[in-house]
């Protein structure tokens, strides 16, 4: 019994093709914008966003460590927008984009 979930990323079988999400109202639809970064950043592996986070931490302790705090604290800020947009990057990958 083949499950949905189960996927062989070398299997053409399991190629996922994307279809937009039928829209309830038309105000409701995204912006050519909005749409136009959701599938350029969909191209994007899951953990990229999660990996620039780490890294922004990693060189904000650096810059501590080497008595630049200005840099430091800029630096670190990065890492809670990097992690939500890994979370809205996943949501459109898992739901779709209206």
């Amino acid at each position: 019994m083949e499950r949905e979930n189960d996927v062989n990323p070398v299997s053409k079988k399991s190629e996922k093709v994307y279809e937009p999400t039928p829209v309830v109202r038309d105000d409701h639809a995204e912006g050519l914008l909005a749409r136009t970064i959701e599938q350029q950043t969909a191209k994007l592996p899951s953990d990229f966003f999660l990996w620039c986070s780490l890294g922004s931490m990693g060189l904000s302790l650096y810059l501590e460590l080497t008595d630049r705090p200005r840099g430091s604290r800029f630096i670190g800020m990065w890492a809670p927008s990097l992690l939500i947009m890994g979370i809205y990057d996943k949501l459109i990958k898992l739901e779709g984009s209206r």
